[in-house]
């Protein structure tokens, strides 16, 4: 009975949303946010669930989802991650949870994001004018979770970003704040977050280039733009549990500032909290759809080492592949 009871739900969440609960005005905002790299995923587990995490985040992969989900889990952990993005664009991120005591933990975090060398062109040198640049953007956060009670936590992250575009560069600190509330009834626990809040931010620098005219102009003052910032809710539950088995399941609501409202759903399988099959899947997304994974967990000397793989489908953008370690002690 308790299966259907969430089935439902998820169904008349997602039939609300498309009944415009929020209007759907977003697509005016699409490209109107700088830092996009930002709103790259990089969890596997989570990315395997179509992004659904925010209100599971029981391992280190809260870092990049929910602050508050780093207190929600007893040993520390160290996790990296490869992420094959489109186009051939690489990001590795690593994360650290270090646990203080039972009610305080600290997190950190690096993302780095580059691209091969690219030949310049332009409009008088379509082919290439002999100069080549290269796409760089990293980022470090510092993480801070505390159990409030036994039923509620609450986080955040300071993060710096930097970003490299040629002679370009871009700056700017950001902040996350989650919640992570157990509500008693069963297991079903509900979650909050804000990342990527900041101020506008504009490039730095100069660059010099050639106009129709053949004339040398020289580009210095540019437009700014907010962060991507994006507010999401989720809840997520057990929906059957055993002795040897145990399937989760989410349901994420997602308000970016700079694209349309979206729901995500997200479910997950473990065998013995050995391996793990997952498969999620996003709305209102033009390319981005459905994602699948599986991961692994094995004992190993008083530690216990992970790894994680999903997929996920771009359309006529391909798919990304994201890979990950993680290392429990």
């Amino acid at each position: 009975m308790r299966k259907y009871g969430y089935l439902f739900l998820f169904i008349i969440i997602h039939q609300l949303t498309y009944a415009q609960l929020w209007p759907n005005l977003g697509g005016q905002r699409v490209g109107t946010s700088a830092a996009q790299f930002l709103k790259i995923g990089v969890g596997p587990r989570a990315e395997a669930m179509g992004q659904a995490y925010i209100a599971i985040a029981n391992d280190a992969e809260a870092l990049f989802y929910n602050p508050a989900g780093i207190s929600q889990f007893e040993k520390n952990e160290i996790f990296f991650s490869n992420v094959q993005w489109v186009v051939d664009v690489q990001l590795e991120y690593l994360g650290l949870v270090y646990h203080l005591n039972d009610i305080n933990t600290l997190g950190l975090a690096l993302t780095y994001l580059h691209t091969e060398e690219m030949e310049e062109t332009t409009e008088l040198y379509p082919y290439g004018t002999g100069n080549y640049f290269r796409f760089a953007d990293a980022l470090i956060g510092l993480s801070y979770s505390r159990n409030m009670t036994d039923k509620f936590s609450f986080g955040i992250s300071v993060k710096y970003m930097h970003e490299t575009l040629a002679e370009l560069t871009m700056s700017s600190l950001l902040f996350d704040f989650g919640t992570y509330y157990k509500t008693g009834w069963k297991s079903v626990r509900f979650a909050a977050v804000v990342t990527n809040f900041g101020r506008d931010i504009s490039p730095s620098g100069s660059f010099t280039y050639k106009n129709l005219d053949n004339e040398q102009v020289v580009k210095s003052d540019f437009q700014k733009f907010p962060p991507p910032i994006l507010f999401r809710i989720g809840i997520a539950g057990e929906l059957y549990k055993s002795e040897n088995s145990m399937v989760s399941g989410s349901v994420q609501l997602n308000h970016p500032n700079d694209n349309v409202e979206n729901v995500n759903f997200g479910l997950e399988y473990w065998r013995q909290e050995i391996f793990a099959l997952r498969g999620g899947y996003i709305s209102a997304r033009t390319e981005e759809d459905f994602s699948t994974g599986f991961g692994l967990r094995v004992p190993l000397k008083g530690m216990e080492i992970g790894v994680d793989y999903s997929f996920s489908n771009f359309g006529r953008l391909g798919y990304v592949n994201r890979f990950a370690l993680n290392i429990v002690f």
